[in-house]
């Protein structure tokens, strides 16, 4: 208790009635939520048995119950319980599965199974098209999350396409119960109900949760709201911490005025903040809360530090995204060497997965490792695989991964045993399966109609590797992809037109950066192999020593990024219909842009570099860009700017000046 500051002891120590602990960024909330839980044990005479904290994440749970462990040592901590919001309702559904009326064992379908009972049902049982189920899906989990049964969406229907939405979630909430089945929304959905309904079994579980503490207070919907209600009752036993500056999940149902909401529930609220920083510069917060005063609050909060004033924030225009990426590999490469410091010491956060494709090339080819998280890796993806198997191949047909990767791909009818035969009949003569394919004994191991498949797939390979070599080996590899009809593949074998569309462009930038690849290896004896061996260089980035797997540098959305912190933070596409997004623009959702934009600002400890293009590529044009009207915002005195024609040849050279000694230090 010692360790914590004025306003986090108060927030410990306050057991009189409901609390909010409105806690800025880095002030240190999850200390006060596992000392409080301690301080409830060992102080109050509370059983850990009686007591709850929830939180959205697996990892945050975790991370609060070692915490726990370790402050409340032996047998007072049994019993107690840190779990999730889904977790915790997924345990009283458990509890009470008689009532509720399912059979043991019941499943919990994931977000793709409610998809394909979704689309089976609109095909089936109503004239909407397979290709709304995100929209059929998005909708039936806002109905949930604001406590809406079958029957009253129905009652609130205006048009007769509501009307169908509605009759849909009640059919698709039939066939959960037919399956014995519930959604992830429903986990927290049917206890509300059910305490709803049955005030016997909810003063069971308020006699069982005499305390209840709640992390991320912001993020919470109605249902989730109205389950903290139902189990704290009036008793006010209850600390909710939370930051309205951060709620940046208004898409997936989370509602910051529950914050507010919370003070017209229970009028003696005690209301303590949390402003002192633990993080980052002073000059970092100063910037952090200039931008967040421009939205509205009810509660006023200012986050200070101690750290000291900090170096000033950079904002660097770049011609293009492929410059603006460039530059932040570069940035990373100087820094690292200046600072003497780590690569996993630095974050590259941007508003949408997308942004992270160019990214990702020009680390690699910087040869920078890092870690892709929140999203999907360029490379990691099913088409880029596939696509770069076929590559591989070209420029190598002795690689046998490549070769049983896409000889099915697309469907080719050659059989699991057809490929066990050639594997074993290769192994023996220690030739590669495409070498294989032509030798004589293989007559005697396979039927005449499986090797004529293979034979045909290996001469229309050869074919394509020799297009390749003799001709515009770029136009050669688009002309094979045409060959495999690998788009009308991807769309026989998506869920619907749209993701099908999405992953054909995928496929589309991987040629576009393997011709700007070609073009730069044009001098080279064999420039299509100098340059897949580029685009492959994430494989060999894989490989790296034991040692060396977690000191990468790491991209991620900002959404991805909350509750984290890094040294040197870099943030890029500040530009207007990138941050803000042209949809929230649409929709005049501005605010919620802004606290994106906040979170992105308050994860930095030391530096923050933000970048933007003049220009970028949209829909296969090339636009002029509008810098951020968040970048107007912030305190223009602290920010040293670059690339807006503002050229200081003296500020150059001495850049210029100190690269050079940074790379004598390194090489000396």
């Amino acid at each position: 208790m010692n360790q914590l500051n004025p306003q986090q002891h108060k927030a410990v120590h306050y057991i009189d009635g409901p609390l909010l602990v409105l806690a800025g960024a880095g002030s240190g909330k999850t200390s006060v939520i596992t000392r409080k839980i301690a301080y409830l044990i060992e102080q109050c005479n509370y059983s850990a048995r009686h007591i709850a904290a929830v939180t959205f994440t697996n990892k945050a749970a975790r991370e609060m119950k070692e915490r726990v462990g370790k402050l409340v040592q032996g047998k007072a901590s049994h019993g107690l319980t840190v779990s999730t919001f889904h977790n915790l309702g997924l345990n009283i559904i458990r509890r009470e599965i008689r009532t509720l009326g399912f059979k043991n064992g019941f499943s919990i379908l994931d977000q793709e199974d409610t998809k394909a009972l979704l689309k089976d049902l609109m095909l089936r049982e109503s004239q909407l098209d397979g290709d709304h189920v995100d929209l059929v899906q998005h909708q039936i989990s806002d109905w949930k999350n604001n406590l809406l049964c079958p029957q009253m969406a129905m009652s609130k229907a205006q048009s007769s396409g509501e009307q169908t939405l509605a009759m849909l979630y009640q059919r698709y909430t039939q066939a959960l119960r037919a399956y014995n089945s519930v959604d992830f929304d429903d986990l927290i959905l049917i206890p509300a109900q059910l305490f709803r309904d049955h005030p016997d079994i909810l003063q069971k579980w308020q006699r069982q949760i005499r305390y209840l503490l709640v992390d991320e207070y912001q993020d919470t919907n109605m249902a989730q709201y109205e389950l903290v209600q139902q189990l704290v009752g009036d008793r006010g036993g209850l600390t909710v911490v939370g930051d309205d500056d951060q709620s940046i999940y208004a898409w997936r149902g989370a509602r910051p005025e529950n914050l507010v909401k919370l003070g017209e529930d229970y009028p003696t609220l005690k209301l303590i903040k949390l402003e002192q920083n633990y993080r980052s510069t002073a000059r970092i917060l100063k910037a952090a809360n200039c931008l967040i005063a421009n939205n509205p609050h009810v509660y006023e909060k200012t986050l200070w530090s101690e750290l000291g004033f900090g170096e000033p924030m950079r904002l660097i225009r770049c011609g293009n995204e492929e410059t603006e990426c460039e530059r932040v590999a570069n940035e990373i490469l100087s820094q690292r060497i200046h600072r003497k410091c780590h690569f996993k010491d630095f974050a590259v956060l941007y508003r949408g997965n997308f942004q992270s494709r160019i990214l990702e090339l020009k680390l690699q080819a910087a040869g920078i490792p890092y870690h892709l998280s929140g999203g999907t890796s360029f490379f990691a993806r099913t088409e880029i695989k596939d696509i770069m198997a076929y590559l591989r191949l070209l420029v190598n047909p002795d690689d046998d991964n490549a070769f049983l990767r896409i000889i099915n791909t697309p469907r080719r009818q050659i059989g699991a045993s057809t490929l066990e035969k050639l594997g074993e009949y290769a192994n023996e003569r220690h030739i590669s399966m495409h070498d294989a394919i032509d030798e004589l004994g293989l007559k005697e191991r396979l039927p005449a109609q499986s090797l004529e498949r293979l034979q045909r797939f290996k001469h229309w390979l050869d074919s394509v590797q020799r297009n390749a070599e003799s001709n515009d080996p770029v136009a050669a590899v688009k002309e094979m992809i045409d060959d495999i009809d690998y788009e009308g593949w991807l769309h026989h074998n998506t869920s619907n037109a749209k993701v099908a569309e999405n992953r054909y462009k995928n496929v589309l930038f991987l040629v576009e950066q393997l011709a700007n690849a070609v073009e730069r290896e044009e001098e080279s004896a064999n420039p299509l192999e100098s340059a897949i061996s580029k685009l492959i260089l994430r494989d060999m980035l894989d490989r790296q020593e034991e040692e060396d797997a977690d000191d990468k540098v790491q991209l991620m959305t900002m959404h991805a990024s909350k509750g984290l912190e890094f040294p040197h933070v870099f943030v890029i596409g500040m530009e207007e219909d990138l941050l803000p997004h042209r949809t929230s623009i649409d929709e005049d959702n501005i605010e919620e842009e802004r606290r994106l934009a906040y979170v992105a600002i308050t994860r930095a400890r030391q530096t923050l570099t933000m970048t933007l293009a003049g220009k970028r590529k949209q829909y296969g044009e090339i636009i002029e860009t509008t810098p951020s009207r968040f970048l107007d915002e912030l305190p223009q005195a602290d920010i040293e700017r670059e690339g807006f024609g503002d050229n200081d040849p003296d500020r150059n050279r001495e850049k210029g000046k100190k690269s050079l000694d940074d790379l004598k230090a390194l090489f000396g």
